[in-house]
């Protein structure tokens, strides 16, 4: 299944809602994986973004559902980036072009 790269960063709603109860962050991973999203892989990050979480999902679509629901709260901010691994990059790379 495709990887993907969420960056998030919380509103001031959202910083409300993790600091009056840290676990809401253990709830929504539940409704990711309801959603056929694995979570591979979390951190908590200083600087401009809060989070990154690194998914497997079936779709590109998936995850644009994912990303509009999570964004629609009003309690996040969502950057997604689909990732390829250094080895399937350098496979690709490695194919030879078609003669044009």
């Amino acid at each position: 299944m495709p990887i993907y790269v969420m960056l998030t960063t919380l509103t001031d709603t959202g910083r409300r809602a993790v600091q009056d109860d840290p676990e809401t962050l253990r709830e929504i991973n539940k409704e990711v994986e309801y959603m056929g999203v694995k979570i591979l892989d979390q951190y908590a990050l200083l600087g401009q973004y809060d989070f990154v979480n690194i998914l497997e999902a079936p779709s590109n679509e998936v995850m644009a559902k994912l990303a509009t629901r999570l964004s629609a709260r009003g309690n996040f901010q969502t950057l997604t980036l689909a990732a390829i691994t250094i080895d399937a990059l350098i496979e690709t790379l490695k194919q030879k072009e078609p003669p044009w």
